[in-house]
């Protein structure tokens, strides 16, 4: 997608110059913020740029090499980034006389600031471009591979030196920073370096036990379910979780089971679990009650 401004990791001084505001209050005692004291801009770096890469779980417990598109304004292959047509200059801006900078207001006050109509070029174009219109820029697609580390969490930013916009005046290209979205996985969660299976089974393997096949990034692997286990209960296959991104020591997986109660059962079922529940003493509901024959009898009603 298009390439955004990445506004968080500018300078102060290149954030009021995108917007024309780089001298309006240093400039009432000359200085410019201390950057520029008089004349014209100098090389300024690009703009920073920033981009989403979506990753699986795969990808991040084994790294992956990712290729990203996204759009930049570029300088203009026609004129070189130069604004002017082909055979011509830029003049002298007749605003501040090739300084860059105005001074308004008069006696012990003065606020300097950028020229409005040259933004501190010290030129203007008098002939612009027919592909640019004049700006020396122009958005093209760009295609980039990027490095990404196994390990890597959700928002983390990985910094591609250089792919930004380009400087002004010669000024160095900005930064490209690609910020990490994971894609939901169908049957695991990552909990920090550990990944969480939640694996159901039916009432009957809670009690008596089971081995089951649970889901990993790798497959599917055979884990025993004791006898006796309860809802929630959680077991660990340990690294089997996703690598840290400093030590690459590997998480665990975690698998928690949720028990099913069958919501129908057959004839002979029912007999079954019956005689069962006589066994430990439990009270269960007559075969033959029905819902409301149960109330009456427990509220005493008519």
């Amino acid at each position: 997608g298009a390439g955004m401004h990445d506004f968080s990791r500018m300078n102060v001084d290149d954030i009021f110059s995108m917007f024309g505001l780089d001298d309006l209050f240093g400039g009432m005692f000359g200085g410019g913020r201390g950057r520029r004291s008089a004349g014209r801009s100098g090389p300024s770096r690009g703009y920073d740029l920033e981009t989403n890469v979506e990753l699986t779980l795969e990808d991040i417990a084994a790294g992956a090499e990712k290729t990203i598109e996204f759009s930049r304004q570029d300088l203009c292959g026609e004129c070189m980034g130069s604004g002017s047509a082909k055979g011509s200059k830029p003049a002298t801006c007749p605003t501040c006389r090739g300084n860059g900078q105005v001074a308004r207001g008069g006696g012990f006050f003065q606020m300097v600031s950028t020229c409005p109509q040259c933004q501190g070029t010290g030129q203007v174009i008098t002939h612009p471009c027919s592909k640019c219109r004049g700006s020396g820029r122009v958005p093209k697609k760009r295609l980039v591979s990027i490095k990404v580390p196994a390990g890597v969490h959700e928002g983390q930013g990985i910094r591609v030196a250089g792919e930004g916009e380009p400087g002004r005046n010669g000024g160095p290209r900005g930064d490209l920073f690609c910020y990490v979205r994971v894609k939901p996985h169908e049957y695991l969660e990552r909990n920090g370096n550990d990944l969480i299976a939640v694996v159901p089974i039916s009432f009957t393997q809670a009690a008596l036990g089971v081995t089951i096949d649970v889901p990993t990034l790798d497959g599917t692997q055979q884990l025993k379910i004791p006898a006796g286990t309860q809802y929630g209960s959680v077991f660990r296959i340990r690294g089997q979780g996703l690598p840290d991104i400093r030590t690459h020591r590997r998480g665990d997986q975690l698998v928690q089971v949720t028990v099913e109660t069958p919501s129908r059962l057959n004839e002979k079922q029912e007999d079954l679990l019956r005689e069962f529940a006589k066994t430990e003493n439990k009270r269960v509901s007559p075969k033959s009650a029905s819902f409301f024959e149960k109330l009456k009898k427990q509220f005493g009603g008519s």
